[in-house]
């Protein structure tokens, strides 16, 4: 099955899909080392662990493209990945959900913030009209329709500046365009996330960004209220920068380490070096040692 295919059958499925989001290529490999289904490339994530810097539309669409294909290179589960805004106007939707689609993704979201976009709980956010919000969707699904493999999440981020009930009208008119997963960023109540469900059709996926805006809600509460996928995109970042950062103080207090640290045998196998060593081994040219 192709990337979309195996989303799609996730899709059909009855449970609410639990989806940590990746940075990179041995983010996403953990991922599915544990057993989830699904991952998504979050591009606060990205942006951080790739150049050092806030998700504020800094990175560039060859940046993200690059990130993305690494991550679908080295794991087998489908991969969401984060493509903001489109780049630019409708042709540029067009030719990013086309090549999230040539770099493996199962589905690629187009959101409607205003370029620079702005990381979903944080200040700064905008959103561009409708029309050009619904231009966006629009030229996506073309895409999709002329030959792109791929599903199409679309997010509104239209809470913040003009409520909850402009952002369901965006997102039921995106539905409306073919949209196959609809997202609404930031509701601030479980009260707002039951709207969501009720009044909106087809998948819908929260986002839990842990001290964000969204409450913070268990599966089986997420499933009763009516999502379908559950997305956790700064989980695995937030921490492994915290292990980082309380190594890095031990190494430098000259204190012992050792409880930090995952054992040199795992890392070594998580990592895929005892596959490698077992695979090389049937080419008489690649022995050593």
């Amino acid at each position: 099955m192709t990337p979309a295919d195996k989303l799609r059958l996730l899709l059909a499925g009855d449970d609410l899909i639990t989806m940590p989001c990746c940075f990179d290529a041995l983010s996403a490999k953990l991922i599915e080392q544990e057993g989830f289904g699904l991952t998504f490339m979050s591009g606060f994530s990205a942006s951080a662990a790739r150049i050092g810097a806030p998700d504020l539309g800094l990175m560039s669409y060859g940046e993200v493209l690059d990130q993305a294909r690494n991550i679908t290179d080295a794991v087998g589960i489908p991969v969401i990945g984060d493509g903001d805004t489109g780049y630019g106007n409708a042709m540029n939707v067009r030719r990013t959900v086309a090549g999230f689609a040539k770099a493996g993704c199962a589905a690629v979201m187009i959101e409607d913030q205003l370029a620079p976009k702005r990381c979903g709980h944080t200040k700064g956010k905008e959103v561009v009209g409708r029309d050009e919000a619904f231009d966006r969707i629009r030229a996506a699904v073309d895409a999709r329709a002329a030959g792109a493999d791929i599903l199409i999440l679309a997010r509104t981020d239209a809470r913040h500046e003009h409520g909850l009930t402009e952002a369901i009208d965006r997102a039921a008119k995106f539905a409306e365009l073919g949209a196959d997963i609809l997202f609404v960023e930031a509701p601030r109540s479980v009260e707002e996330m039951r709207r969501i469900c009720a009044e909106l059709p087809g998948p819908k996926m929260a986002n839990i960004v842990e001290g964000g805006e969204t409450p913070d809600l268990t599966p089986d509460e997420l499933t009763e209220i009516g999502f379908k996928i559950a997305a956790y995109p700064l989980s695995l970042m937030a921490a492994a920068m915290k292990a980082m950062v309380e190594t890095l103080q031990r190494l430098k207090a000259g204190e012992p380490r050792g409880d930090m640290l995952m054992e040199w045998d795992q890392l070594r196998r998580r990592i895929g070096f005892e596959d490698y060593y077992d695979i090389s081994a049937q080419y008489v040219t690649s022995k050593r040692g």
